[in-house]
């Protein structure tokens, strides 16, 4: 198992060279000017030289890029051009509400999308199995922002229940989780059904049925417990997807996520931040995998042995 843990750990180092280099230099060749923002419009040449200079962006690429992974290697990723402040603080202070917003997505995707996979399973062909299907349909065609603005159109305007964006409150992160749950839920209610539906048609069910189980008990008791083992997998793997795919959400409903700040430092031209938010994000990512790896070759040793 050790040896499983060690080589995954060495085959992300390189994930995360390449992010980290293809993100320096795309910040590197942008149009934008950071020193000239940082400066503000006003400013004269010679302060724009000056700040561009005390900021280290004179220097050339590859001195800019080592110099900020020495840094970055020591916990250091820079300094807010905007805020002011150091970027690990910033993001040490934001991915708690991204954490909530992903345990609430997944919670969310849970919560809808099994209940109707079961019953779209167990009344196959049926008016039940239709009214899932279209629901899964509309669940994954409709882009996410959308759904945010109808509900916060109708939940925070015209019936004001909850509040229109922020993290004031216990309820501010519903709708931001329904709204990050749902396409989820569709997804999961069609892989559900079709696990439910292999599972149903298995002899040890079918044998439980014979001997006088009652079919709700059959669901219960056998095909559900089976049915759930490529679902719990499916959840372990958005855990990393939610991490840094809510951006859309949290800029939606103002939520003080590390995605809204990321949005914010591309507006502004904050390079540390860019910088820092993208290593970040990805070395969550990458922990994330590797944690969701671990869990499945201790469920299920074939898949350590079979990548051995």
């Amino acid at each position: 198992m050790w040896t499983f843990i060690f080589r995954r750990i060495i085959q992300t180092i390189p994930v995360l060279i390449g992010v980290s280099i293809i993100t320096f230099l795309l910040l590197y060749y942008l149009p934008a000017d950071p020193a000239r923002m940082y400066a503000g419009p006003s400013a004269t040449v010679e302060t724009v030289q000056r700040i561009r200079h005390q900021l280290g962006l004179d220097q050339p690429l590859w001195i800019q890029y080592t110099t900020y992974i020495g840094h970055a290697l020591q916990g250091d990723l820079g300094f807010s051009y905007r805020k002011q402040t150091a970027v690990t603080d910033l993001l040490l202070s934001r991915i708690p509400y991204t954490f909530a917003l992903t345990l609430a997505g997944i919670f969310v995707e849970l919560l809808i999308g099994l209940p109707v996979g079961i019953i779209s399973a167990v009344a196959r062909g049926k008016l039940a199995d239709r009214i899932g299907t279209i629901i899964s349909l509309i669940g994954i065609s409709a882009p996410p922002f959308w759904m945010g603005l109808l509900f916060l159109y109708w939940f925070g305007f015209l019936i004001p229940i909850f509040p229109l964006g922020g993290a004031d409150s216990a309820t501010s992160i519903i709708l931001p989780a329904l709204t990050a749950g749902l396409g989820g839920a569709a997804w999961y209610a069609r892989m559900m059904r079709s696990s439910m539906l292999d599972i149903l048609s298995t002899d040890y069910v079918r044998t439980a049925r014979a001997k006088g189980l009652p079919y709700t008990m059959a669901i219960l008791r056998h095909a559900l417990p089976n049915a759930l083992n490529p679902i719990i997998t499916m959840a372990g793997m958005d855990i990393p997807w939610f991490i840094g795919g809510v951006v859309i959400v949290e800029r939606v409903f103002n939520w003080p996520g590390v995605g809204r700040m990321a949005v914010e430092a591309i507006e502004t031209v904050d390079i540390p931040l860019i910088l820092g938010t993208v290593i970040f994000t990805a070395l969550l990512v990458v922990v994330s995998s590797i944690l969701i790896d671990v869990v499945q070759a201790i469920v299920d040793p074939r898949i350590r042995h079979s990548r051995s």
